[in-house]
């Protein structure tokens, strides 16, 4: 069985344009291979813990090589169980706005989270930070009101874009597409012409996962 984890990390109950992108990309995949197991991810409904206090020490005693204290062991379980769904799907899919040239501060917070020594990443002085996560397909929906396909938008750089890709490329998760769908306000022409565009690049995309692209 194929199992898909979709981060979402859009508050808006309805309308959203990374969320309908999302439900596209899921049916074609489920059209194409009907056994996949789909588990969700809302960040705005997940207790993300603060990164402080016996947190913050759990990690500073896992990179000093020291043992835990048991409020340190209960506060770093909590962070290997995030880490431990993320590595066990096959399928990788985040929608997410973009807000102020980058991503929302809550994904920021979970990407922080799951991104942690010995369990997501190693280091050595000798060979430098190594991801620990296999490899596998990784989708990031990320829709704007602007259209950045061409650069700027209106003088606004994409900052979502390259941060996404290196963020997941650091803990393993390498090559990761990156899906636009912008713009998502404006002439309803071009809005609607950019979510054709999104739902076409996804179709390519679930082909290819299932075998059936070229």
């Amino acid at each position: 069985m194929t199992t898909l984890l979709h981060i979402k990390a859009s508050p808006r109950d309805d309308g959203s344009h990374s969320e309908k992108a999302a439900n596209h990309f899921i049916a074609t995949l489920r059209d194409r291979s009907p056994e996949l197991a789909v588990t969700g991810i809302d960040i705005w409904d997940t207790d993300l813990p603060n990164f402080d206090g016996a947190l913050l020490a759990a990690k500073y005693a896992r990179l000093a090589g020291q043992p835990f204290t048991d409020e340190e062991a209960r506060a770093w379980s909590r962070i290997e169980a995030m880490v431990h769904t993320l590595d066990a799907a096959d399928i990788v899919l985040i929608s997410t706005p973009m807000w102020n040239l980058s991503i929302p501060y809550r994904l920021k917070h979970y990407i922080d989270l799951v991104a942690q020594p010995g369990l997501s990443f190693s280091f050595s002085p000798e060979t430098g930070y190594t991801p620990l996560l296999r490899p596998r397909p990784v989708v990031a929906i990320l829709a704007s009101a602007g259209d950045f396909s061409a650069g700027l938008s209106w003088g606004r750089p994409d900052l979502a874009t390259p941060y996404l890709r290196e963020a997941l490329k650091f803990i393993g998760l390498v090559d990761a597409e990156i899906v636009p769908v912008g713009p998502t306000a404006g002439k309803t022409e071009c809005v609607l012409a950019a979510a054709a565009r999104a739902a076409r690049a996804l179709d390519d995309l679930s082909a290819r996962f299932t075998g059936e692209g070229a």
